[in-house]
């Protein structure tokens, strides 16, 4: 695994609605659901959180990675929809104000990101730019 980057993420906030770490990415409840039935069925430990990650690679540029894993002292962690989510700050900040959902299809079924940072993505769907 390699180390995650520190960079410094910034969240817009309205002078009447401050938003905390928690509002930072949303996970649905169908989502969340999900990813608790995963957690039981592995048998993944307390301890691990989500991690939600930003990687370089596909044909757009960038991808996401999603899997349980326990979080170091640069990562940003915070509690969405009953999910203990863990983030890397250079990850975050092209994360911000993303929505992650569950959805089953005539393609198969898999979390869907809907990130309003994204500019376009590939073809197949799988990577992104921003």
């Amino acid at each position: 695994m390699s180390e995650p980057a520190t960079a410094t993420a910034t969240a817009p906030a309205s002078a009447d609605a401050p938003m905390g770490d928690e509002a930072l990415i949303q996970i649905t409840t169908l989502a969340a659901s999900k990813v608790n039935e995963i957690r039981e069925a592995e048998a993944i430990e307390a301890e691990m959180g989500l991690r939600l990650r930003v990687v370089g690679g596909g044909c757009a540029g960038f991808s996401y990675d999603l899997y349980f894993d326990a979080p170091t002292e640069v990562d940003r962690q915070f509690a969405v929809n009953g999910v203990q989510v863990v983030v890397d700050e250079m990850s975050l900040m092209y994360m911000i104000g993303t929505e992650i959902d569950y959805v089953e299809g005539l393609q198969g079924a898999g979390f869907k990101f809907n990130n309003p940072n994204v500019k376009s993505t590939c073809g197949c769907g799988s990577s992104f730019a921003v």
